[in-house]
């Protein structure tokens, strides 16, 4: 499609398609918002010169003239790269978004005060709806959200007796299927390097290892001292004392692949072969992690689904829709590798 360029060093507005198309700036500015009193041929006129021409609308103005910003905010702390959330689920809002008239800006922040950048968003008005993630079980962000009626939707499950949107991947049955896994490649002791203490999917991770540990008849290798939050070089050190220990676990489940990857390291220091002496059951959000070690059993955790589902259920809320029906789980797959096809 021929890009259509507006007078030289002007910013294409409303007047620009209106002089272009022939039309008021009012009949214009209707066509744009798909209003219901402008003609279908006219709307599908000026929304395909505003393309042509590159038209977008002035954010400053949409918010003084209606109170919106169009803006979703995307709410993630520093530890969540390490888990390989971000990139992915960017880019499954990314794609929820496009062709809506919303933008995306995501909001890091430092685990010392979760709170912080939602008080931050909601006092300046600065998005229309929140994503956050990281979910506890009575979590202090989703009172607040509630009581200032500002839409959202979580990565994660709560306890509470709220109804909100939210998309989950099953932990509790990763937690069982990983275990099984093992047991039936004849392991009898499993540690588990799950998340960290207070959050959601810690308990339900917790609560489906458990649950395999008693059908599998089992016995687990407590590691009380590191978790996925863990800095690298501790969970690749405890990987090396593993190793070295007489009574070690044959099996570890791990609910994120770097730390899964920085415990292989410490077990391959130690001189242990993946696979042979030690088998690693871990989450991934992408098959990447398979080319830096085939030899750990990787299950597959979706975080672009995750992004799609999580902004869809934002905009919906925001457009009046029951929270009750913005609600997803998905459960664990494991994916044909990807070595297989190279």
């Amino acid at each position: 499609m021929t890009k259509i360029e507006p007078p030289a060093g002007e910013r294409p507005t409303l007047k620009t398609i209106a002089f272009m198309t022939g039309l008021g700036v009012s009949t214009v500015s209707q066509a744009l918002k798909d209003g219901p009193d402008i003609g279908r041929a006219t709307k599908q006129r000026v929304q395909l010169v505003a393309k042509q021409i590159g038209y977008r609308p002035n954010r400053a103005g949409v918010r003084l003239r209606t109170g919106k910003t169009n803006v979703i905010a995307l709410v993630l702390n520093t530890k969540e790269e390490g888990m390989g959330l971000v990139s992915e689920m960017v880019y499954g809002i990314s794609e929820a978004l496009s062709g809506t008239s919303y933008h995306l800006v995501v909001t890091p922040y430092s685990l010392s005060d979760p709170m912080e950048p939602i008080r931050y968003i909601v006092e300046t008005g600065s998005a229309d709806g929140i994503i956050l993630s990281r979910t506890q079980p009575d979590d202090p962000r989703v009172r607040y959200l509630m009581d200032h009626a500002m839409p959202f939707a979580t990565h994660g499950r709560t306890d509470m007796d709220t109804v909100h949107p939210y998309h989950d991947f099953d932990n509790q049955a990763f937690g069982f299927e990983a275990v099984k896994i093992l047991a039936e490649k004849g392991h009898k002791k499993i540690a588990l390097i799950g998340p960290p203490q207070g959050l959601t999917f810690q308990r339900h991770t917790r609560a489906g290892f458990e649950m395999g540990l008693r059908e599998f008849g089992l016995q687990e290798h407590w590691l009380s001292d590191i978790d996925i939050d863990s800095p690298t070089v501790d969970i690749v050190a405890k990987g090396l004392a593993l190793g070295r220990q007489d009574d070690r676990p044959g099996g570890i489940v791990c609910s994120a692949s770097i730390p899964a990857i920085a415990v292989s390291a410490g077990l391959i220091k130690a001189g242990l072969q993946i696979g042979r002496d030690v088998d690693i059951v871990t989450k991934q959000s992408t098959q990447l992690m398979e080319l830096l070690r085939p030899e750990i059993i990787f299950i597959h955790e979706d975080f672009r689904v995750a992004g799609r589902d999580l902004a869809r259920a934002v905009m919906a809320w925001i457009d009046g829709a029951d929270p009750a029906g913005l609600q997803s789980v998905v459960g664990p797959k494991q994916r044909e590798s990807i070595l297989k096809f190279l």
